[in-house]
């Protein structure tokens, strides 16, 4: 099930000494990076799965998680397997450059495939409160996309948070708004969508969704391993090179 692959070894031409990767992984690991804007509850989302504080969480726009973060826990059903769950920064980040969060998410993800570790899914997080892609969230679904790749669809679960900040039937009409515009094409293409609402139950619901999935390789990875490129020539570097130009 877990047979290695023939990859030639990954140069690392974008690693730096004080990058963060997973050295400990197993093969048999369900890797699960959770993704969104700076705000958005990832730390959050990741610390009422495991059930108590592992992560730092931040009360205002200044983010906490400046380099990614793995936090293992069993795999309920299966305790010979661990989930491993990727707190990642996001963009526009108070002190760090879009291209240096880009870079570190990006080594992260090569380091894991050059290893023969492959992702199991991706959680995105959206903020419910707001129905529309602005500014940080609109840049963070765009380079997130490119990330991926095509094919990717399957395996990503797009997530809405802080459902206890707005009205429900406001949230409601925001939820909609996003199902037919930003993520229509997404889950034309299989993704699925799910709400956190703060709870433990639904945190697992999530993750759960994700489990059954066959593992894949994002198109990061196979740019930066396979086709030795470096974060700049790939196509989230691109993609982030125009949202920059074009938000001045």
């Amino acid at each position: 099930m877990f047979q290695k692959s023939k990859r030639k070894g990954w140069k690392g031409k974008d690693r730096r000494h004080d990058d963060t990767v997973m050295k400990d992984a197993m093969e048999s690991d369900i890797i699960i990076p959770v993704m969104g804007a700076t705000g958005v509850g990832k730390s959050t989302f990741i610390n009422t799965v495991v059930g108590k504080p592992v992560t730092t969480v931040g009360h205002d726009l200044q983010s906490c998680t400046k380099h990614l973060q793995h936090v293992i826990i069993p795999c309920p059903g299966d305790p010979s397997r661990r989930i491993v769950l990727v707190d990642t920064p996001g963009f526009d980040d108070t002190y760090v450059d879009d291209f240096e969060i880009l870079r570190r998410i990006a080594v992260w993800l090569a380091y894991s495939y050059s290893k023969d570790r492959k992702v199991a899914g991706i959680i995105h997080l959206h903020e419910i409160t707001q129905n529309r892609m602005f500014g940080s969230s609109r840049k963070n679904f765009t380079i997130f996309n490119e990330l991926c790749g095509e094919g990717a669809s399957q395996n990503i679960i797009l997530a809405t948070t802080k459902w206890g900040d707005i009205t429900e039937a406001t949230a409601q009409k925001h939820q909609q708004q996003l199902l037919s515009t930003f993520w229509r094409d997404m889950i034309s293409q299989g993704s699925r969508t799910a709400q956190f609402r703060g709870t433990s139950e639904s945190a697992w619901k999530i993750v759960s969704l994700i489990l059954p999935k066959s593992p894949l390789i994002l198109q990061i990875q196979r740019e930066l391993v396979d086709e030795d490129k470096i974060t700049p020539e790939t196509k989230a570097g691109d993609a982030l090179r125009i949202e920059l130009v074009e938000h001045r």
